[in-house]
């Protein structure tokens, strides 16, 4: 029974990260900051959204123990803070892209993204 507990804890916490991951733009963000720190405007100018947006993105991954922050006077640089979010969005986004490329020899079995025949 205590495994069944520990198990449910695990896919809970696993639940609750793909929920803060669940968005294109959490995505981005994480892409843009996986190699170097970046403050709003630079994030802005690599990612179309808008500035307001933006914030209550990063202020979701900061809460959620994605992002880690520092102040440098009045601007404040982001980075990411945890290295295994970084290794799991490159894992998944690597595959969904190998599979939408149409080149990809994947087996329906090992798919990500559903096979749309066109």
């Amino acid at each position: 029974m205590e495994q069944l507990k520990c198990e449910d804890r695990v896919f809970e916490s696993a639940a609750a990260l793909f929920a803060v991951l669940a968005t294109p733009v959490r995505l981005k963000i994480i892409s843009a900051v996986c190699h170097e720190e970046r403050n709003v405007s630079e994030l802005l100018e690599l990612i179309d959204t808008t500035q307001p947006n933006m914030s209550q993105h990063l202020a979701t991954l900061y809460r959620s123990g994605v992002l880690s922050k520092r102040r440098e006077g009045t601007q404040i640089y982001y980075r990411l803070q945890s290295e295994r979010v970084a290794m799991l969005c490159r894992a998944v986004c690597s595959q969904v892209e190998a599979e939408l490329d149409g080149n990809a020899e994947i087996a329906h079995t090992d798919r990500l993204v559903p096979l749309v025949h066109r």
